[in-house]
């Protein structure tokens, strides 16, 4: 294992474990307010002050890193779950299912995805229940981000097609559905895999922007993108750097998912 991966991983556990234990990390809750100290500056009981509305702003990043950390791999799992549906019976398939999953993710590709992330998204609802809104958003990322990996997983199941223990196994009677499900889907783990370790980091940046945009999750919960949204104040930002934590973070988490996944590129 190289140096570099090393780190990565050994910085991507570290910010995932402390995500996870924000309930007993954190100084407060994400939705506490000290109404008696709104825009605080850093100090020993907030590290990284407090916002408008008198909440800790490290509260509100472990939580929020919580959020994105657990939900972006949810939705990249649904979107490969997607891309394996789609692409994986229309290489193996072929005919007309072949044709007609190629015209429809072509249209997608055809589209900015990023652009029509955000049409969908500003059609729905947006004054919705918190928790609500992270089930549209990354319901949103799962349902229209498979596009492109059912490409790569049509192109590898259409090589299994004509592979030698498919052949047999069709050749000795067994139905087509079931050479695809216990034959040819195993043997594409290793392209779905790396394909939703590519999608976590899109959807990290995605949420990212939704969330600046105001059509992320909804307050008070956090999440990486609606805590980048204080950024947009330069002035304040001026007089407080530490406002850029979640930005940093957010650079950090994804780097390190670049270098593993490169990484592992080398490796193949």
């Amino acid at each position: 294992m190289k140096t570099l991966r090393r780190v990565a991983l050994t910085i991507l556990t570290l910010v995932f474990s402390a995500s996870l234990l924000a309930d007993f990390l954190a100084p407060a809750s994400f939705a506490t307010q000290f109404r008696e100290s709104p825009n605080a500056s850093p100090s020993v009981q907030f590290p990284l002050g407090t916002d408008e509305l008198g909440r800790d702003r490290l509260s509100r990043l472990l939580y929020g890193s919580r959020i994105s950390l657990l939900l972006a791999p949810a939705a990249a799992l649904l979107a490969t779950l997607t891309a394996a549906l789609i692409g994986g019976t229309a290489g193996y398939w072929g005919n007309w299912w072949d044709r007609m999953a190629v015209i429809i993710t072509d249209l997608f590709l055809s589209l900015p995805w990023l652009f029509l992330l955000l049409t969908v998204r500003a059609t729905l609802p947006l004054n919705v229940p918190p928790l609500i809104s992270v089930v549209i958003t990354f319901s949103l990322l799962g349902i229209l981000g498979w596009a492109t990996a059912a490409r790569v997983v049509r192109a590898q199941a259409r090589s299994l097609r004509t592979a030698d223990f498919v052949l047999q196994a069709r050749a000795i009677g067994y139905r087509r559905s079931r050479v695809f499900f216990v034959q040819v889907l195993p043997n594409l783990k290793p392209v779905l895999t790396a394909q939703f370790w590519v999608l976590v980091p899109t959807f990290i940046l995605a949420e990212a922007n939704l969330g600046l945009l105001g059509l992320g999750v909804a307050e008070p919960l956090p999440s990486w993108g609606n805590l980048l949204r204080e950024l947009e104040n330069f002035s304040a930002v001026k007089a407080n750097p530490l406002l850029l934590a979640p930005l940093f973070l957010l650079v950090v988490v994804v780097g390190c998912l670049q270098v593993i996944l490169s990484e592992e590129e080398r490796f193949q």
